[in-house]
């Protein structure tokens, strides 16, 4: 039981007795440094329906407190504010409850509860995942992991845009240019194969569209009349018609693409449970646009396009099917939600991780599935993020000037390795297990990067101030974690014991930031927000080195002290193994 639902009821009584008055709600917040207490309750909220003097308010409370609850030790008030003192007693009770649960603050999900499918990384078949889609993975990854923690069951899905003009651009430039080429031969990750055909597909576009430009056509006219987008556009209808040469080359394609992700996925250390792949969802949907014509959802204009007027809900009218028939994304989309609770029954909510660019589609998404009479598009989310940013400026895709994934991973591995070379502290270590320590190092350092920002801002992203072994780090926080357990092995004593001291201000504040875990994970799910499981281990872990700094451990001669700082350390390490788990970051035994 949490301290708040132990002072919860204390406190409602107390203002019942002390003033005739029934309250339902109380607010808490953690108390100021400066002032002695535990936690704090906030007063001014009472004075809505108690008449009085606040300082006066909050001493009647804290007596009542005092003498009716063992683990309030006494109070002070400050203005509006009742300051509480917990005993050590109720710490060291909790503590004890807990220092052997390794799945603490974790809540596993019961049967009955609806599942959650989150959405993420959702990649385009012409070129390799890059900076932009790393935040996006890491993202989605981590919400998903924190929504699992917080109680529920989660699919992770991603839906792959496989089809479409940009796929065809790749697919032409590769005919013309290729020369037979395939990732065994040239040695290239398929991925980053295709990649360089879609960049040369634009360099030669940009040729041409200068030739016709020269010849006096405008820059819209030799857009158009370019001769490899109209080859392009040929090879779109081909491959809509099915034309066997062009599906098959589409499907060669796509598999170097797949197993190119597939490997920067493991090395990202993201999965997913199921795949939707455009082609096969493009048409989805159509069959929903007649049941919204007969509920006079939608509405069809004289052209024959169908569209959804909005403009009651503050959006616009939007159209859901093209005057020939065809679908647009809207109605794909609609149509993949759908399919998605049919194929997992389960589901009663979705979380979409995609860019702000599309805050508006997802609204105007979300506000049709619920006129159509889906329960569940209450529980619709989409988990809009920022774009990143390097000191150099943006990153534009046609041009190959992405930041490579694959290339970023190895960055970062490769300044985890210059910066832990110039500290010295890897005596005795083989090469495998050195490598193995650097990308732990430069992986939880980009990870942590990523996370700690909250996901709406946008964010600019700083290889080597993420590698930094000081401040709001990963490496700061592994170093912690390999620090705790250095301790541990030198314990050579038995840790297992119960006991009973009188604790340390600085164990105090420690068991009180544990004591947050639970709330935090809750709080981040709620709020879909890795950025609270970040921030939440910085702030245990600064807190750790101000006991580590304060309190002797190894060298305490008191055994029961010495054994519960060794137990308290362990469980500072267990928690910010969890948290990080959460983060999708792995924590070194030795650093």
């Amino acid at each position: 039981m949490t301290l708040q639902q132990i002072l919860t009821p204390a406190i409602i009584e107390a203002v019942q007795k002390q003033f005739d008055i029934t309250i339902d709600k109380i607010e808490f917040q953690a108390t100021r440094k400066d002032f002695e207490g535990d936690i704090t309750m906030v007063i001014f909220p009472l004075l809505k329906v108690i008449k009085g003097n606040p300082v006066e308010i909050g001493t009647k409370i804290g007596t009542h407190l005092v003498e009716n609850l063992a683990e309030v030790e006494k109070f002070n008030v400050v203005a509006g504010f009742l300051n509480i003192v917990i005993s050590d007693a109720f710490y060291l009770t909790f503590f004890n409850g807990i220092k052997d649960n390794s799945s603490y603050g974790f809540v596993e999900a019961s049967s009955s509860s609806k599942a959650v499918m989150v959405e993420y990384s959702s990649p385009n078949t012409n070129k390799p995942l890059h900076l932009g889609h790393v935040r996006n993975n890491l993202l989605g990854y981590s919400v998903a992991e924190i929504i699992k923690a917080s109680g529920k069951k989660v699919y992770k899905t991603q839906i792959i845009n496989d089809r479409g003009i940009h796929i065809c651009k790749s697919m032409l430039a590769w005919q013309k240019y290729g020369n037979g080429q395939t990732p065994e031969t040239s040695g290239l990750k398929g991925d980053k194969l295709v990649g360089n055909f879609y960049v040369a597909f634009d360099k030669e576009y940009k040729v041409q569209i200068n030739e016709l430009m020269a010849q006096g056509k405008t820059e819209e006219e030799a857009k158009k009349q370019a001769p490899i987008i109209l080859e392009a556009q040929q090879m779109l209808l081909d491959w809509e018609a099915g034309k066997p040469e062009v599906i098959e080359l589409w499907k060669t394609m796509n598999q170097w693409v797949y197993d190119g992700f597939a490997q920067t996925y493991k090395s990202l250390g993201v999965d997913f449970d199921s795949y939707y792949y455009e082609s096969n969802t493009y048409l989805l949907g159509k069959e929903v646009v007649q049941f919204g014509l007969e509920k006079g959802i939608f509405e069809k204009d004289p052209d024959g396009s169908v569209w959804i007027d909005l403009t009651p809900d503050g959006l616009d009218r939007k159209i859901v099917l093209r005057s020939d028939g065809t679908a647009v994304y809207m109605t794909q989309d609609i149509g993949t939600a759908i399919q998605r609770v049919k194929d997992f029954p389960d589901v009663g909510g979705m979380v979409y991780t995609v860019g702000n660019e599309q805050d508006y589609h997802f609204k105007v998404l979300f506000l049709i599935l619920k006129k159509l009479g889906f329960d569940w598009a209450d529980s619709l989310y989409h988990l809009s993020y920022g774009m990143v940013e390097l000191p150099s400026g943006k990153m534009k895709s046609r041009e190959g000037t992405v930041v490579d994934a694959d290339d970023l991973m190895e960055e970062m591995t490769t300044t985890a390795k210059s910066i832990s070379e110039e500290l010295g502290k890897l005596a005795g270590y083989s090469e495998e297990e050195k490598a193995k320590l650097y990308r732990t190092i430069g992986l939880g350092a980009l990870k942590y990067y990523m996370l700690k920002v909250d996901p709406k801002k946008q964010m600019m992203f700083n290889p080597e101030e993420s590698v930094d072994f000081a401040g709001n780090t990963g490496p700061f926080i592994q170093y912690t974690y390999a620090r705790i357990q250095s301790i541990l092995r030198k314990a050579e004593f038995d840790t297992t014991m119960s006991v009973s001291i009188e604790l340390h201000p600085k164990e105090k504040e420690l068991l009180k930031q544990i004591a947050l875990f639970p709330e935090t994970i809750q709080d981040a799910a709620r709020n879909h927000s890795p950025a609270l499981i970040a921030n939440y281990t910085y702030e245990l872990v600064k807190e750790f080195n101000s006991f580590y700094q304060n309190v002797s451990i190894l060298g305490e001669e008191n055994q029961d002290k010495k054994v519960f700082r060794v137990q308290l350390s362990k469980k500072v390490a267990d928690t910010i193994k969890s948290a990080f788990q959460l983060l999708g970051i792995e924590v070194p035994e030795r650093m």
